[in-house]
């Protein structure tokens, strides 16, 4: 699925199941939040952090996707087209970091 697709897809949830897009601003909180819940999930499984036994059986997966929604509908109702912002940035980072990171001998 494009990220094109994935932004109508999103837009047509919310007018079948949700009543409106939530304001810019709620939905920045709502995303500080569901990465907030991705950072917990890392720091604990993959950091040096300790798991609690109520954190196990969390899925990354789905707080990643929770992100990406929100994403989307921040992207939708600030009438961004994320795919061109994409493939823009990505050509952008390309031409800029290709010989940045060979060179770093950091990542030898």
């Amino acid at each position: 699925m494009s990220l094109k697709q994935s932004q109508e897809q999103v837009d047509q949830w919310i007018k079948n199941h949700g009543v409106r897009y939530f304001n810019e601003l709620t939905n920045m909180a709502q995303l500080t939040e569901e990465v907030g819940e991705v950072a917990r999930i890392i720091a604990r499984r993959y950091g040096e952090q300790s798991e609690k036994e109520s954190d196990k059986n969390k899925d990354l997966g789905e707080e990643l996707a929770d992100v990406m929604f929100v994403v989307l509908c921040l992207a939708n109702q600030t009438g961004t087209d994320l795919e061109a912002a994409f493939a823009k940035k990505l050509d952008l980072k390309t031409k800029r970091d290709h010989d940045r990171h060979h060179n770093n001998d950091k990542l030898k």
